[in-house]
């Protein structure tokens, strides 16, 4: 942000009236960039969507801080190779309209997942679940068509009531779940209502697209607290102001470009290499992020299990970069001329515009289109592009490297969006996801790891750090690693 702008925002502050605290109603609201947009977990995709729906749904299993699979709602003992029992406990088992949690919605849920009719992106991941067996209420069986150590990770998805009537309303739209909070109403696509079960407690969600204008929300009180999807420079503004506090942790999501792999330039590996030597990242993280980050290998940080080392092949060397599109065929006479697509968020404009200034120093002429989050992420799933930036949030367990690598999985039956195809990478899949030793499945993930960086269907950009601007009158808020809302549960006025 420039120094105009931010001293158009100070003005504007200091008129507020009193720079009021919240409206008297027992609301809380938290101000967002991108609402959720579909709350059926079976379904959802985007990041809001999923951190929502961590608050209205129970899930058979959780993960710890080293992201290995404990029991949520569930216990299970592997019976056998392909056998696994899980026996609910106590906790979390009252559904939000009144009804008991039993193994018959464990059932149906994952069964719907199952069915191809319902268009899950889950499918082909739990493909691997031959027959769904329910012993009693309490106990599920899940009998497998080949053994997997990590199949109880797979099963975080949150469960949804067996009975529905032909009359209720659908899930995305009108949640039934056994969380800590509970659904009240979607009053227009900008809001969404919940209830704190435990205490009654009126948590909103409101989304405004512009950040200027969030941050004015904040400074009056008619939001308590904003997170992520800010600039620096309004982070180290808001730093600055006594009624507000800055929260903030080192983060695990991982952003990176994507390319489409069935188009003629970006299909080309050696573009993909220039583009990727082109890009000074170190350079962005230190003066676009206000270190705010970490550079990233692959999908997983290192201190995750089957994280990825600090590789160096990446580093900033635009005379390779001008080197390999000579060789692909580029130069000043043919320049390549690329499509990058983003959302609309200024920040993420602004990203754009640092990624075509380096890539032009190597005759890469980058052309930006920027959309709506909704129309932006349409088009990705679609297929609709040549080159986008994106971040996985929330991911825990390898099962992403099928899910977003092997040629199984394209669209929709996961998430390859960009078409990639490698013999190589799917066997190196099926292999760690058939090793029972979680020390050697981890080898094989690094092997793989080492092949994407090759062959770059992605390339790594870095770990964002996970940033809250909290009101001080509000208590009980944390930022977690992954950026989810869990901590909504226990937020209060202080």
């Amino acid at each position: 942000m420039h120094r105009r702008a931010l001293l158009s925002l100070a003005l504007a502050a200091a008129a507020l009236p009193g720079c009021r605290r919240a409206r008297a109603e027992d609301v809380l609201r938290l101000g967002l960039a991108n609402g959720p947009r579909n709350l059926d977990p079976r379904l959802a995709t985007d990041a809001a969507s999923e951190r929502v729906n961590r608050l209205l749904y129970r899930r058979l299993v959780e993960f710890d801080a080293g992201s290995r699979p404990v029991p949520g709602l569930a216990k299970w003992k592997r019976l056998s190779p392909t056998w696994y029992r899980f026996h609910l406990g106590e906790a979390g088992r009252t559904f939000s309209d009144g009804s008991r949690l039993t193994s018959a919605d464990v059932q149906a849920t994952y069964a719907s997942i199952l069915d191809p009719a319902t268009a899950s992106p889950h499918r082909a991941l739990l493909s691997l679940i031959d027959e769904i067996r329910i012993p009693d209420t309490e106990r599920i069986d899940f009998r497998l068509r080949a053994p997997d150590a990590l199949f109880p990770a797979y099963l975080g998805i949150g469960i949804l009531p067996a009975a529905r009537r032909p009359a209720d309303p659908p899930p995305a739209r009108a949640p039934v779940g056994s969380g800590p909070l509970r659904f009240l109403s979607w009053p227009d696509p900008g809001r969404v209502r919940l209830a704190r079960r435990r205490d009654g407690r009126i948590l909103e969600l409101v989304t405004v697209k512009d950040p200027n204008v969030r941050v004015m929300k904040l400074l009056r009180g008619e939001i308590q607290w904003l997170q992520n999807d800010l600039p620096p420079e309004l982070v180290d503004y808001l730093a600055r102001q006594d009624r507000l506090r800055i929260l903030r942790t080192r983060g695990v999501n991982f952003s990176y470009l994507g390319f489409n792999l069935e188009d003629p330039a970006t299909g080309r590996r050696e573009v993909r290499q220039a583009i990727a030597q082109a890009i000074d990242r170190a350079a962005i993280l230190h003066y676009l992020f206000h270190d705010g980050g970490r550079l990233a290998s692959g999908l997983f940080p290192p201190e995750h299990w089957a994280g990825a080392p600090e590789w160096t092949a990446l580093e900033f060397d635009p005379p390779r970069a001008r080197r390999l599109l000579a060789a692909a065929g580029y130069d000043e006479r043919r320049p390549l001329r690329l499509t990058f697509k983003t959302s609309s968020d200024p920040f993420r404009l602004r990203l754009a515009a640092v990624f075509q200034a380096q890539l032009a120093q190597v005759g890469i002429d980058l052309r930006i289109q920027s959309h709506d989050w909704g129309t932006f992420f349409g088009d990705i799933q679609a297929g609709r592009f040549q080159v986008y930036s994106l971040t996985w949030v929330g991911i825990r367990t390898p099962d992403l490297f099928r899910y977003a690598f092997h040629s199984a999985s394209l669209p929709p039956r996961g998430a390859n969006r960009g078409r990639y195809r490698s013999l190589l990478a799917d066997r190196l899949i099926e292999t760690a996801r058939a090793e029972p030793d979680l020390a050697r499945q981890a080898e094989h993930y690094r092997q793989l790891q080492a092949h994407l960086l090759e062959d770059l269907p992605y390339v790594p950009l870095w770990y964002e750090d996970q940033v809250a601007a909290v009101r001080r009158e509000l208590g009980g808020y944390r930022v977690a690693p992954d950026g989810n809302y869990d901590a909504l549960e226990a937020v209060r006025p202080a």
